[in-house]
């Protein structure tokens, strides 16, 4: 399908945005920080970084402490809900085995809470601007629709002079009973929810005689490649919600996490929309960490086929010409593959050099060659016989 089946015409003053605006957003959000300016971000119990790795390597070892300690008892361990204490758990049941450790989880979010309100409650009442983004836009009446279950973005909508909203053209719908249709989804399928408990709709600054809103409101609509998707081949993508029903129920997101993903969108949409976003050079990889088992399109709300996306970029990467470093080591692996006393030799010596070296944190933090991998994540030590040796034994 043409590009002039779907005629899009910009204003003039959409068309004077620049290019990725929430890039330029984030690094002067940055900038600001570090002259002193006073930023508050919000995301309270959903962080875009990973757990730092100093942190990291202090749980490591306590756990290999408490290995040493248990011996072949099960162990039953109290979490607060943070992140420190989810790694914790997840390091403990690497180190013991499945089907060893259970979680029991402590509710301390009132303690939180109440240390949140202390602490924001008086930023809140002397902010100037309120930045929130919206999970829809509403064409009828023009308003942008936020839907969370903890209300911080509520307070940022109402108290500050200004509320200004940032949101993607794909969160543009026609009508309030289009919205109220997707939102009964976006509930059901993202938390099992009829509702969330806060769904705002903010549809301009306030008028007189209402007790709270901004003085000013305004929306800034982001292109960002959305409008060039439009009649091509992923052009299903700009129905996407963002309920996270296909990372709930992915076996590779569920294994190796979100920041595993390495940009803003983790999952099976994340795995087709960051190779559009940064082109499939900078992210080749992403469609390829998928089963395509096909559970993302069954669970998914608004019917994107989610598998057939990952395969066109497959195809599309395939097509591209490797690099260099990746030729020659796919060169070697085949030659080696087809000699099979070779390759087993080979995986032997490979396997006992890497688990002596990781034999004390049970995993490594850096593999020569594999920079791309443990950038991001630890390689898990080898441990025990290869499953060749293992078949041999008759252990199958």
């Amino acid at each position: 399908m043409s590009d002039s089946a779907f005629p899009i015409q910009l204003s003039e003053r959409m068309s004077q945005l620049p290019d990725y605006m929430m890039e330029k957003i984030n690094k002067l959000r940055q900038s600001k920080r570090r002259e002193g300016v006073d930023l508050i971000d919000m995301s309270m119990g959903n962080p875009r970084d990973p757990t730092p790795q100093p942190i990291v390597e202090q749980l490591a070892e306590a756990v290999q402490d408490c290995r040493e300690q248990v011996g072949e008892r099960n162990v039953l361990m109290f979490l607060s809900g943070g992140v420190d204490s989810t790694v914790a758990f997840t390091l403990l049941t690497r180190a013991l085995g499945p089907g060893r450790v259970r979680g029991l989880l402590i509710d301390n979010a009132f303690l939180r809470k109440d240390e949140a309100r202390g602490i924001l409650r008086e930023k809140f009442l002397g902010a100037d601007v309120g930045i929130t983004g919206a999970n829809l836009l509403v064409a009828e009446n023009g308003a942008a629709v936020v839907v969370t279950n903890e209300g911080n973005a509520d307070l940022t909508m109402s108290l500050p002079r200004v509320h200004v909203v940032l949101a993607s053209i794909e969160k543009l719908v026609p009508t309030l009973e289009d919205a109220c249709t997707i939102l009964r989804v976006l509930a059901r399928s993202a938390t099992g929810q009829e509702i969330t408990a806060y769904t705002t709709f903010a549809a301009g600054p306030r008028a007189a005689g209402d007790a709270d809103g901004p003085d000013s409101f305004h929306v800034v609509l982001l292109d960002n490649t959305r409008s060039a998707m439009l009649g091509g081949e992923f052009h299903d993508m700009l129905r996407c919600i963002r309920c996270a029903a296909c990372m709930n129920h992915c076996p590779v997101y569920g294994a190796v996490g979100g920041h595993a993903y390495g940009w803003v969108y983790p999952g099976p949409m994340g795995a087709v929309m960051t190779p559009w976003l940064l082109g499939i050079d900078h992210a080749a990889d992403l469609p390829n960490a998928s089963t395509l088992c096909g559970r993302c399109e069954t669970v998914c709300p608004m019917h994107i086929a989610l598998p057939r996306l990952l395969r066109r970029w497959r195809e599309k990467a395939f097509g591209a010409r490797p690099a260099a470093r990746s030729a020659l080591a796919i060169r070697l692996w085949a030659a080696a593959a087809k000699r099979p006393w070779l390759y087993r030799r080979l995986v032997r010596l490979a396997a006992g050099a890497l688990g002596r070296l990781g034999r004390r944190r049970g995993a490594l933090r850096r593999l020569p060659f594999a920079g791309g991998w443990t950038v991001g994540r630890d390689f898990p030590a080898p441990e025990g016989a290869t499953f060749y040796d293992l078949w041999q034994k008759g252990r199958r």
